[in-house]
């Protein structure tokens, strides 16, 4: 299948993870930290064993990219509030349906009999709308600029039908803000990115020049394919042989360095820019989130209906925060696969399917009960059963 089965081929790989050893071994003794930004990719890197096959100097390090790890718990509370309102009919996707806030998820809603429905784009929440209007339909809209365009061409839709019934309850984030605050924050240990492809192809590459010109790392945008992600390692680590800094673009089969001009010019017709908005794990953070302009006032959820906007702290528990922002490994956290696993979620890391807790516990990455007791302080890190891993 052309731009799978390509970008999974083991010869290739060999000679890739030869490149990467290469390049390691001209200075055993130093370490390089790449984060990789998008959940995407951390999905793939424990799909597929990437971590178990690098040199030990080569340490993936989780980000803030999973779109539904980064939404608070009040949000949460706000979505569920709002779906349990008579008349309402809240739609969202379905990665969303689990996401615990304090006074239960969405599904738990559903059970009581709030008519949430899932669905698979905006699109089909809109034609709720038209079939039903007699009814007030909500959609939930969460992501980065990847899905923040959907939601835009739905709106333009909605105003060009002339709908009343519809409105959106819009969570759209950015990515650059989170980014600067992790590379601000005194904690980081960090020595280049692994991009975000998807984001990149709305947003292009050239977006992400503020790292190296800025911070002084490199960054190379990447695709979502096991070889995507190795032949990127080999690119920051070749940077850095060569001592440049800069964006790169492994990704050029999707991502230009200007991005998509028509997305980026409806973007700034439906949304502005919020003055701040509060992360999962990184607090409130300024000019960070997408809300409706003036122009689609009155298709926003916020205005239309007088939402409760509690802020709530995260369960003490869950170490979400410290995982999106790299400080942690899913398995450092106390309750992960014994209180906190994907059946009986605490925490948002373990619901999506971009978590990198979801990640963790799915693919088997960690032996669970060597993971617990190296979080509680207990034995030192092994992998799977009958297979060895090298210290974290």
């Amino acid at each position: 299948m052309k731009f799978v089965d390509e970008f999974r081929d083991p010869a290739a790989a060999k000679q890739l993870l030869a490149a990467i050893a290469d390049l390691t071994a001209a200075d055993p003794e130093r370490a390089y930290r790449f984060m990789e930004i998008c959940g995407g990719h951390t999905h793939t890197i424990y799909r597929h064993g990437l971590e178990h096959l690098l040199p030990p100097q080569v340490e993936f390090v989780h980000g803030p990219g999973c779109p539904v790890c980064v939404i608070p718990m009040g949000r949460v509370d706000d979505a569920v509030w709002l779906a349990r309102r008579p008349g309402v009919v809240f739609t969202t996707f379905g990665d969303m349906m689990r996401v615990p806030g304090s006074a239960g998820s969405l599904l738990q809603a559903q059970a009581e009999g709030a008519d949430v429905r899932f669905v698979y784009s905006p699109l089909d929440a809109l034609k709720i709308a038209r079939d039903q209007p007699e009814r007030e339909v909500v959609f939930f809209a969460v992501g980065f600029e990847t899905t923040a365009p959907s939601t835009a061409v739905t709106l333009a839709r909605a105003a060009a039908l002339g709908l009343t019934n519809f409105s959106v309850f819009c969570n759209h984030v950015l990515i650059e803000p989170p980014l600067r605050a992790i590379l601000d924050s005194p904690q980081r240990r960090l020595d280049g990115f692994i991009g975000p492809g998807h984001v990149a192809t709305v947003t292009g590459s050239d977006h992400f020049h503020f790292i190296p010109d800025e911070y002084g790392l490199p960054i190379v945008v990447t695709g979502f394919e096991p070889l995507d992600i190795l032949q990127a390692v080999d690119m920051l680590l070749t940077q850095y042989r060569q001592g440049r800094c800069q964006v790169e673009n492994q990704y050029a089969r999707v991502v230009r360095p200007q991005g998509n001009p028509a997305a980026l010019q409806l973007l700034a017709e439906v949304f502005t820019v919020r003055d701040s908005f509060e992360w999962r794990g990184l607090g409130w953070i300024p000019a960070s989130g997408y809300r409706l302009s003036e122009a689609y006032a009155d298709f926003d959820a916020e205005r239309r209906f007088p939402l409760p906007g509690r802020r709530v702290a995260d369960p003490p528990a869950c170490e979400c925060g410290a995982v999106l922002r790299g400080q942690l490994k899913p398995w450092q956290c106390q309750v992960f696969g014994s209180a906190c696993t994907p059946e009986k979620p605490i925490g948002t890391c373990m619901v999506s399917p971009e978590g990198a807790c979801a990640a963790y516990y799915n693919f088997g990455r960690m032996h669970r009960a060597a993971a617990r007791a190296v979080a509680l302080g207990g034995a030192a890190r092994s992998g799977p059963v009958g297979t060895a891993t090298r210290p974290a």
